[in-house]
Formats: C-alpha cells, sequence, structure tokens
C-alpha cells in the first residue's frame, strides 16, 4: 500500500467517501473484536462492500493488496508443514523443556529468547511458524494451559523484529526510504529491543509465570523422552533444513538480488515439494501436496487479504495522510515534541490499523522536515522514534501485526482459540509500557 490515490468524489447513495470508508473500518474492527463472526468472513465482506460502495474499483483494491506478505506467510507455511512431517519440531520441543528440566516458567523464557534472536535474524512470522508448534507441543505434554506462551512468543516477536533492518516491514521500508543499513538498526535498536524484551518478561511471571505448574509425573515423562527417537523421515530432515537454509540466505541476499521474501519464500516451497515429492507416483504426489497445503492457514490469508483492501480505500480517502498531517502539526516544527509524537501516535495507530501504509504515508513527509531541522542528518530521532513505534505498536491488539495473526491462527486449530478482546487488555499496557521505555531511550540517546 503505497501513497494516496484520490477516491472518488461520492459513494454509494452519495455519502462522503472518507465517512464511508471510516464507518466500514470501525465497523469491521468492532465485529473482530466480538468474534461473533470469523475474522476472514468479516475482512472480505468488509473488503467487498468498499468496492461495492465505490470508495475503490477492483483494480485499486487489488493494488492494495501486499502480494509480498502473502506470498511469504504461504511459502513458509508450506515449507513449515512439509518440514513438520520429519518429527524435527517434536525434538526441538523435548531438547528445549528437558534443558530446564521441564520446568514451564524456564521453558516460556527460553522460547521467548529464543523468539526474540531469531525474529531479529529472519523476520517474525518465519520465527513464529517454526516456534509455535514446538510450544504447543510441549504445554500438551505439560498439561500446561499453552495461552500464557503463545502470548509470550508473540510479544517476543514484535521486540525482536524491532531490532534490526529485516525483522519487522516498517524497518523494510524504513531503511530502502533512507539508506540506513542493517548495522545502523542493531546500534540503534537493538540496545532498547534487549531492555523492552527483558522488562517484559516480568510482568509476564507475575501474571502468570510464578502460577505455572507441571506435576512431577508429567515433567518426568518429559525428562525421560529420547529427543532422537522423535526424528521419524531422516531423509525429510536433510531436505528441510538445506531449503530452510537456502531460503534464509536468500532473505539475507534479496535487497541486492533484486527479490522480495515472497519470492524467495515460495520458490523455496517448490524446491521443497519438488525433492519430497520426487520419484514417487501420481496419486502419492497428490497426496503429498494436498496435505502440505491443508497445513496453511487459509483464514489467515484471506483475513489479510481482506484486510489489505479495507485499509487500502481508508487511505485512500486520504484520512491517514490527513491524521499523519495533524499530528507533525501539533509539534510546531520543535524537534524533541515531533520525535515523541511520532514513536507515541505511530504505537496506537500501529496497534489498530495496519502499521505497513500508515509508515508509507509518514516516511515523505518525515522528509519534508529535513528543512526545517537543518538537513536530513537531523531526521534520525524521528526515524528511530517510528521504527519503534510502529514495530513495537504491533504488540498492542491481535491485528497489530502478521505475527500475531498466525500464533492466533495456529492457536484456532489446536483448539485453543486466542480471544481479542482477553489479549488486547493484557497487551496493550505492555506496550505502552515499552513505549514508555523507548521514550526514555529516544530522549537522552538522541535529543537530551
Amino acid at each position: 500500500m503505497h501513497g494516496t490515490e484520490a477516491a472518488v468524489s461520492t459513494v454509494i447513495f452519495g455519502l462522503d467517501p472518507m465517512w464511508f470508508a471510516t464507518i466500514l473500518f470501525l465497523l469491521t474492527y468492532i465485529i473482530v473484536m466480538t468474534e461473533r463472526i470469523n475474522r476472514a468472513i468479516v475482512a472480505l465482506a468488509a473488503a467487498g462492500l468498499m468496492i461495492i460502495g465505490g470508495v475503490i474499483n477492483q483494480e485499486q483494491a487489488l493494488a492494495g493488496v501486499d502480494f509480498n506478505t502473502l506470498g511469504l506467510l504461504t511459502g513458509m507455511m508450506v515449507i513449515v508443514g512439509v518440514t513438520r512431517q520429519s518429527g524435527v519440531f517434536q525434538y526441538l520441543a523435548i531438547w528445549s523443556a528437558k534443558k530446564v528440566q521441564a520446568r514451564p516458567w524456564g521453558i516460556m523464557v527460553m522460547l521467548s529468547l529464543v523468539t526474540a534472536i531469531l525474529s531479529a535474524l529472519l523476520d517474525n512470522v518465519t520465527t513464529v511458524l517454526l516456534i509455535v508448534p514446538v510450544t504447543l507441543l510441549i504445554t500438551e505434554e505439560l498439561k500446561v494451559p499453552s495461552y500464557p506462551f503463545l502470548f509470550a512468543i508473540i510479544m517476543s516477536s514484535n521486540i525482536g523484529g524491532t531490532a534490526t533492518l529485516i525483522g519487522d516491514p516498517p524497518n523494510i521500508m524504513i531503511g530502502s526510504a533512507t539508506g540506513l543499513t542493517f548495522n545502523d538498526f542493531v546500534i540503534n535498536l537493538a540496545p532498547v529491543a534487549i531492555v523492552v524484551m527483558l522488562a517484559t518478561l516480568v510482568p509476564i511471571y507475575l501474571i502468570w509465570g510464578r502460577k505455572l505448574k507441571a506435576a512431577d509425573t508429567d515433567r518426568q515423562r518429559v525428562m525421560s523422552f529420547n529427543e532422537r527417537e522423535a526424528i521419524t523421515d531422516s531423509r525429510l530432515l536433510i531436505q528441510s533444513l538445506m531449503v530452510i537454509g537456502l531460503v534464509v540466505l536468500g532473505f539475507v541476499l534479496a535487497h541486492p538480488l533484486g527479490l522480495e521474501a515472497a519470492t524467495v519464500a515460495m520458490f523455496g516451497a517448490a524446491v521443497l515439494l519438488l525433492i519430497h515429492n520426487f520419484g514417487r507416483d501420481a496419486e502419492e504426489q497428490s497426496k503429498g501436496v494436498h496435505h502440505a497445503f491443508s497445513e496453511v492457514e487459509w483464514v489467515t490469508i484471506f483475513f489479510f487479504l481482506g484486510l489489505f483492501i479495507v485499509v487500502h480505500g481508508l487511505d485512500s480517502t486520504g484520512l491517514l495522510n490527513w491524521l499523519a498531517t495533524k499530528i507533525l502539526e501539533l509539534t510546531g516544527g520543535e524537534l524533541q515534541a515531533t520525535a515523541m509524537v511520532i514513536l507515541w501516535s505511530s504505537a496506537v495507530l500501529s496497534a489498530v490499523v495496519d502499521n505497513i501504509p500508515f509508515v508509507a504515508t509518514m516516511i515523505p513527509l518525515i522528509k519534508s522536515m529535513a528543512p526545517t531541522f537543518g538537513g536530513t542528518e537531523q531526521l534520525l530521532p524521528l526515524w528511530w522514534s517510528l521504527a519503534l513505534g510502529a514495530c513495537l505498536g504491533g504488540n498492542g491488539t491481535l491485528v497489530g501485526a502478521s505475527a500475531n495473526l498466525v500464533v492466533a491462527g495456529f492457536a484456532e486449530r489446536a483448539g485453543q482459540p486466542i480471544r481479542f478482546v482477553r489479549f488486547t487488555l493484557m497487551a496493550f499496557p505492555l506496550m505502552l509500557m515499552s513505549i514508555a521505555i523507548c521514550s526514555v531511550y529516544v530522549y537522552f540517546r538522541y535529543l537530551s
């Protein structure tokens, strides 16, 4: 979703397009929150109304869909689905649990830290695709609720993704627009991401961690497992690890090679399916491919498809651009105030709407402020504020970031759905705490 298109002058029944799109967006959000209707149905119906209502046409709607995100999600879901058949996730589950003597809080901390680190090195969506199946296996064996573990993983994925250029889409966009490098992001954002990660674990421990107990018999059963026996298909394991390694390398080299992440993920999925099914007869291949595609979280994919169109329709009316302009006007051209307003507003808005169109709108507006502040070098505090707010704001609600919805999709299929309101009541205050920490960091490092 790049830029803002001129909306048609009127929509259905002569209503103002901005009002129509805003009301439709708010209704979509409210219905998703109530969870009375499946979120994919709500998003697709709202997308249809955005087009039928005349806010945008079908061509504009398709232009608003981020197929790179959908391709990345689908490709990685296929890869993870095929890899799971090797037993490697069971191996990781047993190994990680045994390392902390199968204590629930120790397992939660280990999984949270691994998630944060992998989210910084890969991207947070790929990371949760790998970590969540492990988590569900462990919690099932220990007979403890999975929700606290999944909550911690969502928090960790977005915090870890904040630390690097490739960890979260807003950082990729900012880096591309400003020329800031991978090392720039690590040096400037990783320190505060570490502090936020450690600070977030404290309330999670106080709320859930100290209460999580596993029966000695369940812990002993987990400790007695032989992780090597979990590997049921060593040939597939080798094939999967090779493909995953090449896909990760592809993500790292994607920018200099002129490739998008979706191309890397989808090609990786195709290669893994090819080598896994090579030499089998047509019927076996058909079953294998059907099984791989059944592992894709299609509810999540179609929810994103609809949501992209709804948000693009809202963006096309000029509302997001108007909001961003008003935010900058409020500061009166003062650098400290501008940085804080960008940090807090991007966090709150990114929790409610997709951060991609918001960041796309903010980038040219921040660039236009260079003369006011004395050149592009003086804008660095604003870029870091935008990155921190947009990435960490994703922790505020269940629809705030792609990774959150992927985790929710896994939880729903496992019969332990993550409820929107319950999640938000706990997550939003923790997100605000992380932004408060970032405010202190940005002020003392760049503004004092």
